[in-house]
C-alpha cells in the first residue's frame, strides 16, 4: 500500500499539508484550515510542489527566509488505498478524481480529492476539495 501524511506546517499561516504517495513520489496540497472528518464539510485544498518521498519523516524548523519558513510537525500519517481500482492513482490525479481510503492515526475512512473546473485567478493552478465520503 502506498503512504500518506498530513504536516502541520506553522508557516506565514497556520495549515496541513496533505500529502500522498503516487508513482514514488509525494503528491501535495496545502489545506488551510485542516482536513475534516465530517462529510458536510468541504475544504479547500491547495496544489503544492511535489516532494521527494524522503519528506514524509520531515519534522522540525525550516529557516527563516526560506520557502515555507515555519514549524513542521507530522500529525497523521499510515496507509492508503486507490478505491478508484481500475485506474492508477497517477491517472486519478491527471483526471482531477481522487478516491482513496485512508489507515491513519487520526484520519481513517473514504474521502475525495476533486479538483474544482474554475480557478481564482486566470493562470493560477485550479484549486481542489477534500471530502470524506459517505459510506
Amino acid at each position: 500500500m502506498n503512504i500518506f501524511v498530513i504536516q502541520k506546517h506553522a508557516a506565514t499561516s497556520l495549515h496541513y499539508d496533505f500529502r500522498l504517495e503516487v508513482d514514488g513520489i509525494l503528491k501535495s496540497w496545502a489545506i488551510p484550515k485542516g482536513p475534516s472528518k465530517d462529510p458536510k464539510d468541504k475544504r479547500l485544498a491547495v496544489p503544492t510542489e511535489d516532494h521527494a518521498m524522503e519528506y514524509k519523516d520531515f519534522e522540525g524548523e525550516i529557516a527563516e527566509g526560506a520557502y515555507g519558513a515555519g514549524k513542521v510537525t507530522i500529525w497523521d500519517q499510515g496507509t492508503y488505498e486507490n478505491l478508484r481500482e481500475k485506474i492508477s492513482m497517477a491517472k486519478a490525479y491527471q483526471e482531477g478524481k481522487i478516491e482513496i481510503c485512508l489507515h491513519g492515526k487520526k484520519f481513517k475512512g473514504n474521502y475525495a480529492l476533486i479538483r474544482m473546473q474554475r480557478s481564482l485567478q486566470k493562470g493560477q493552478a485550479k484549486h481542489w476539495l477534500i471530502i470524506k465520503m459517505r459510506k
